[in-house]
C-alpha cells in the first residue's frame, strides 16, 4: 500500500529526529556509572589528598563513586598520557596540576599535548608557596632577606623538591627579577629538602605550605612571604609578596580537573556544576584550608577561566623553563 506523500514526510522526520533525541537523553542520563579520576602522582601526596577531599563531595553531586586511580611516574607524565588516550566519555578525568599542564610540556618529549589533548573542567585548589629561610638569617622581613642575598653572591644555597619543581623554576624567577646569585640545590622531595633547611644545611627554600607552614608554625624556619596576591587563612600573619616588597612575585603549584578532548560540553558542564557545590562546601573549604591550599574565586571556577589561565601560566613559565635548558633527569 502506497502511505501519502505527507505520511512520508512525517515518518522520515520522525527517523532523523530519533538520533538526536538519543544523544539528548544520553547526555541527560550522565554520569550512570562511576568516574575514574586518574591522579599522576604518588600515593599519599598532595594531589592523591586534594584529589580525594573534592572528589567525595562531587560524588554526592553526582550520584556516583569518584574512583581514584593512582599512576605515578615522570612527574605526572605516565598518568596524565593514560588520560589523554582515554576515551572523551567523561568517565576518565585526570586531576591534574602545574607540573602536568605546564611544565612538562617543555621538561620531556610527551606523546600528547597539554592544550588540544584536555578539556578543562575546572580550577579547584592553588598552594602558593612561601619564601622561607633557616632560622639563623639574622633578616627579619623580605627585604632585608634580598638585601642579604645580594651580600653573599654565590654563596646562599637553595633547595627545592627537584628539578623543574615549581620551587627550582621559581628560584629562577627570583634570579631573573633581582639579579641575585645563589646556587639550586635540588632533593628528590620537598620534604627532603624541608629536613635539611630545619637542620640549617641549606640556606633557604620556596616552598608549598604544607611542607613549611608546620615548621614556621614551630618556629624552625622563618617565613617572609607568601608569593601570591592574597594571604593565607591558615596563617593570616605572613605578608603576601605584594606587601613585602617584591610585587608580583608570584609562584604556586595549582590543581584542576581535566577531561579527555572530546568530552561533550554537557558532560563537562555537569562536571564542572559539581566541582564548584563542592568548592562552595563549608566542609571541603575548611580541609583544603588544612592542606594550605587556596580555593579560586566564583568567577575563575569556569572551564574557560582554567583555559585562560592554563595558557598565562604557559606564556609567564615556558620561556624561563627553555632558557635556563632545563630537562628532565
Amino acid at each position: 500500500m502506497k502511505l501519502p506523500r505527507r505520511q512520508v514526510l512525517h515518518l522520515a522526520a520522525g527517523a532523523a529526529a530519533l538520533p538526536a533525541v538519543s544523544r539528548i537523553a544520553r547526555a541527560q542520563a550522565y554520569p550512570t556509572r562511576p568516574i575514574t579520576v586518574i591522579v599522576p602522582f604518588a600515593a599519599g601526596g598532595g594531589s592523591d589528598a586534594i584529589g580525594r577531599i573534592v572528589g567525595e563531595r562531587m560524588r554526592a553531586s553526582l550520584g556516583q563513586p569518584f574512583v581514584i586511580e593512582i599512576a605515578g611516574g615522570a612527574n605526572g607524565s605516565i598518568g596524565t598520557g593514560r588520560a589523554a588516550r582515554a576515551a572523551g566519555d567523561g568517565y576518565t578525568l585526570v586531576f591534574g596540576n602545574w607540573n602536568t599542564h605546564v611544565a612538562n610540556a617543555v621538561i620531556y618529549r610527551l606523546q600528547y599535548d597539554i592544550l588540544r589533548d584536555f578539556e578543562p573542567v575546572a580550577l579547584l585548589a592553588s598552594n602558593p608557596f612561601l619564601i622561607v629561610a633557616r632560622s639563623t638569617i639574622a633578616a627579619n622581613d623580605l627585604k632585608e632577606f634580598i638585601a642579604w642575598l645580594n651580600a653573599n653572591p654565590d654563596k646562599v644555597s637553595q633547595g627545592s623538591g627537584g628539578v623543574g619543581s615549581p620551587g627550582h623554576v621559581g628560584g629562577i624567577l627570583l634570579k631573573n627579577a633581582t639579579g641575585i646569585r645563589f646556587q639550586h640545590v635540588p632533593y628528590r622531595g620537598d620534604s627532603q629538602a624541608m629536613q635539611d633547611l630545619v637542620a640549617g644545611q641549606i640556606d633557604f627554600m620556596l616552598a608549598s605550605p604544607t611542607t613549611s607552614l608546620p615548621q614556621v608554625s614551630a618556629g624552625a624556619i622563618k617565613a617572609y612571604a607568601v608569593m601570591d596576591s592574597r594571604r593565607f587563612e591558615a596563617a593570616p600573619d605572613i605578608p603576601t609578596v605584594d606587601e613585602a616588597g617584591l610585587p608580583g612575585f608570584y609562584t604556586s603549584n595549582w590543581y584542576a580537573l581535566f577531561a579527555p578532548k572530546g568530552t561533550p560540553k554537557e558532560t563537562i558542564a555537569t562536571l564542572n556544576g559539581a566541582a564548584v557545590a563542592a568548592l562552595a562546601d563549608p566542609t571541603v573549604r575548611s580541609r583544603l584550608a588544612d592542606q594550605g591550599q587556596q580555593i579560586p574565586l566564583r568567577h575563575q571556577q569556569t572551564p574557560e577561566a582554567l583555559a585562560f589561565y592554563q595558557k598565562a601560566e604557559i606564556a609567564k613559565w615556558w620561556p624561563i623553563i627553555k632558557a635556563a635548558n632545563i630537562k628532565a633527569e
